[in-house]
C-alpha cells in the first residue's frame, strides 16, 4: 500500500470516499471493528475507504515525557491496516500548525477540503482538534451541517478486557504476549538491526542474533517462542530479552536464537513476532545447567512451530 504524506499528493481516486481518522497503534481487533464499519459504508457510497493517521503521535510534540512507546511503525501500521481492507493511509507529518488548529478548522481543512470524505467513522472516544476539544457530540454537529454521515463504533473486549492501544502496552510490559496477540489482528512484531555480541550463544550451541535499534515497546524480559522474519522468510524462533546474570552481564538485552537455521544475519534487519512466553530470565548455576534450560527452551519453539507453521 502506498503511504501518502502530502494531502495535496492525494489522488482524486481517493478523494470523496469514507474516512476514520486516529493513531491506530498496534492495529487492534477495536481498530479492525472500526475498519469494518468503514469498509461498508465506502462500498455504500462508490468510494475509498481512508485511514487518516499522524507521524509522530502528536503527544510526542505537547508532551514528550509522556510519549508512549509506540506498538508499530508507520509502514507496518500500514501494512496491518491493508491486510484488513483500507485502501489507503495518509500519514501526516505532526507538527505544531496541524495540532493548533481548531476542531471546526480541522474538520473544514481535513475532512471536508482534502479529503472530500461522504462519510466519517470513529470510536467512541475520539477526540480532535486543538488541546482535543472536538468530540463525538461536535464530530455529530459537524457532520450534519455538512451532509455527511457519522457512524460511531462501540468499543471491543476480549476475555472481557478492553482492547485498546495502552491496555495492550500494559499486557506486553507484564510479559502477556498471548493475550495482546487476542487483541491485535496480528501478533506483536518489533524490529532492529542485527549486531555482534559476546558470541556465549554460539560456544553454548545457540547462536543469537543481538537486535539493537529497536524502535517500539519491548517486551517484559522473558523467554518466548515467535517467529523471525529474515530475507523474506519465516523462521522459528526462541526470544530472550533481559540481562545475563549466569555471566555477570546485567545491561538488558534482546536476542533472536533462529532455531534449526545458521545463517549469518549481522548487519541486516530483522523483525520478530512474540506468540507465546516460555518462561521468566534468571541466574544459573553454570553454563552447563544455562545449555540444558536452553535446549528445553529451543524444544518447545520447535514443537510449537511443527505445529503451527504457515
Amino acid at each position: 500500500m502506498e503511504i501518502f504524506r502530502q494531502l495535496d499528493a492525494l489522488p482524486d481516486q481517493l478523494r470523496g470516499g469514507a474516512l476514520t481518522i486516529g493513531n491506530f497503534d498496534g492495529v487492534h481487533l477495536g481498530h479492525a471493528a472500526i475498519v469494518d464499519v468503514l469498509k461498508s459504508q465506502a462500498r455504500r457510497g462508490g468510494g475509498p475507504a481512508i485511514v487518516f493517521t499522524f507521524d509522530p503521535h502528536p503527544v510526542r510534540l505537547l508532551r514528550p515525557e509522556q510519549t508512549p512507546p509506540p506498538l508499530t511503525w508507520t509502514k507496518r501500521k500500514a501494512e496491518l491496516l491493508a491486510e484488513i481492507g483500507v485502501d489507503a493511509v495518509i500519514a501526516y507529518p505532526t507538527d505544531l500548525p496541524l495540532l493548533q488548529l481548531t476542531a471546526k478548522d480541522f474538520f473544514e481543512q481535513i475532512v471536508c477540503k482534502a479529503v472530500a470524505a461522504q462519510a466519517v467513522v470513529e470510536g467512541e472516544n475520539f477526540y480532535f482538534g486543538r488541546d482535543r476539544q472536538g468530540d463525538i457530540p461536535t464530530l455529530r454537529a459537524l457532520c450534519r451541517s455538512n451532509d455527511m454521515e457519522l457512524m460511531v463504533v462501540p468499543p471491543v473486549s476480549v476475555d472481557r478486557q478492553p482492547v485498546s492501544s495502552s491496555h495492550i502496552r500494559n499486557l506486553l510490559a507484564a510479559g502477556d504476549v498471548a493475550t495482546a496477540a487476542r487483541m491485535l489482528t496480528r501478533p506483536y512484531r518489533l524490529r532492529g538491526m542485527v549486531t555482534h555480541g559476546a558470541g556465549r550463544g554460539g560456544k553454548l550451541g545457540f547462536p543469537t542474533a543481538n537486535l539493537e535499534a529497536i524502535d517500539t515497546l519491548i517486551p517484559a524480559d522473558g523467554v518466548y517462542a515467535g517467529i523471525a522474519w529474515a530475507n523474506d522468510r519465516q523462521r522459528a524462533a526462541a526470544i530472550h530479552i533481559g540481562p545475563n546474570p549466569t555471566f555477570g552481564e546485567m545491561h538488558k538485552k534482546v536476542e533472536i536464537h533462529l532455531v534449526d537455521c545458521s545463517e549469518t544475519l549481522y548487519g541486516m534487519p530483522l523483525e520478530v513476532d512474540f506468540v507465546m512466553r516460555l518462561r521468566d530470565t534468571g541466574k544459573f548455576e553454570s553454563a552447563d545447567s544455562l545449555k540444558d534450560q536452553l535446549a528445553q527452551d529451543v524444544d518447545k519453539v520447535r514443537v510449537w512451530w511443527a505445529a503451527n507453521k504457515p
